[in-house]
């Protein structure tokens, strides 16, 4: 079964310095029917106003993804990294026991455009760790590439979490196909452009949750950029 996900049904927040989109419950934006899908439980599409940020603030037992779509994220933490994630570069922060971090957008006239992502941790109290790898887009051209999963196989950051995230950039004519186990969840984040997810039309914004399903089919790509979850029930 596949239900689709408009953008427009999304929560949205306006902080005037911070626009954003949640995709589940986050914040001041509650909706019982969309707490998170498998352990996924966080998908936050963020506009940061340049010379703005988060201030040093903590987390615990939470693996965080944030991948940039457009500007540069500034980030430090109390491990000691201080970092500038680009467009390309895929961050993990394990929270584990505990970390406190900011994140701001120092461009005195760009906007920061980027996606954070939280999955629930298949163990916790585990020491908290950061890593973060640039994947090119001539990996992620007309194929899924995979940027995260438990074992860091093919060069993905490793996740405390049973979950696989691929990241793709399609264009006309580009098709892809990425198989489920039995009792998985998937779920698809469309960026950026169209396509047709098991063939359902998505466009910029929208989602695909998929429980049940032996397969995700990605056909008719027009510019399009996504992110698809392989999760845990």
């Amino acid at each position: 079964m596949l239900t689709l996900r408009p953008s427009q049904e999304r929560g949205y927040a306006d902080h005037g310095w911070l626009k954003s989109f949640h995709s589940f419950s986050f914040a001041d934006y509650f909706d019982p029917a969309h707490m998170g899908w498998g352990n996924l439980r966080v998908i936050n599409e963020d506009w940061i106003a340049p010379g703005k940020g988060f201030g040093t603030h903590g987390h615990r037992d939470m693996e965080i993804v944030t991948y940039v779509l457009q500007g540069e994220l500034a980030h430090q933490d109390s491990l000691g990294n201080v970092k500038a994630i680009p467009p390309g570069d895929v961050q993990r922060m394990s929270a584990g026991t505990g970390v406190q971090h900011s994140e701001f957008n120092h461009a005195p006239n760009d906007t920061t455009h980027l996606l954070q992502i939280w999955i629930d941790p298949n163990v916790r109290g585990v020491k908290p760790s950061y890593e973060q790898t640039t994947f090119a887009d001539s990996a992620k051209q007309g194929h899924l590439c995979l940027v995260a999963s438990p074992d860091g196989a093919q060069g993905s950051v490793a996740l405390n979490a049973d979950a696989r995230l691929y990241a793709g950039l399609f264009e006309a004519g580009q098709t892809a196909a990425l198989e489920l186990a039995v009792g998985r969840k998937a779920y698809v984040h469309l960026v950026r452009g169209a396509l047709k997810v098991n063939g359902v039309a998505l466009h910029t914004g929208d989602a695909a949750l998929l429980v049940d399903e032996t397969r995700v089919t990605l056909t008719e790509a027009q510019d399009a950029e996504l992110l698809v979850f392989d999760l845990c029930a």
